[in-house]
């Protein structure tokens, strides 16, 4: 069953007829613009680049508009589109600024950026050099538990040794007597 319930389907905005300019309303345009850059030149070109700035800034302040002119002269060839002449005031845009050599060697040197996961691992690594350098001056547990038990071991050891050595005299004593 098509939808809208069986009756007629209701148009929506893909539906609706398309319409398309021909080539003679664009050749028309074309020569419309050529004949008004062609009037612009024989009047001359400064006039042209300040009607631009002020049709496109909206009359900001004139001190502003004689700086931007003395140095758009070449740059306004390269531009493509508008976007050149229209100032933008968005205070989340971010600006780049040039920093300059002075700044950069007095800054201090931070090291390469690392990502989370491979600060975490040198500060694990660090931690675990940190640990083994305690552990050899025997400052942590684990070093004096096992300090503990050599000293334990040691004992037990040297009391074997004496045990032997009088039961090795006990015998030459015996064997010399018998």
């Amino acid at each position: 069953m098509p939808r809208g319930g069986g009756r007629a389907p209701k148009k929506n905005y893909k539906g609706r007829s398309r319409h398309f300019t021909d080539e003679e309303t664009l050749k028309e345009q074309l020569d419309k613009e050529r004949r008004e850059k062609q009037w612009r030149k024989q009047r001359g070109d400064d006039d042209d680049e300040e009607e631009k700035k002020e049709g496109a800034e909206g009359g900001i302040a004139e001190g502003s508009e004689s700086e931007s002119d003395s140095g758009s002269d070449s740059d306004s060839d390269r531009h493509k589109g508008v976007s050149h002449l229209i100032a933008i005031e968005n205070p989340n845009r971010a600006v780049k600024k040039n920093k300059k050599i002075d700044a950069l060697d007095t800054a201090p040197s931070a090291g390469p950026q690392l990502s989370r996961r491979e600060r975490e691992e040198l500060e694990k690594q660090q931690a675990k050099e940190r640990y083994q350098k305690m552990h050899m001056e025997g400052k942590t547990e684990e070093a004096r538990s096992d300090m503990a038990r050599l000293a334990i071991i040691r004992k037990q050891r040297e009391e074997a040794a004496k045990k032997r050595e009088e039961e090795r005299l006990a015998k030459e004593a015996a064997s010399k007597k018998s």
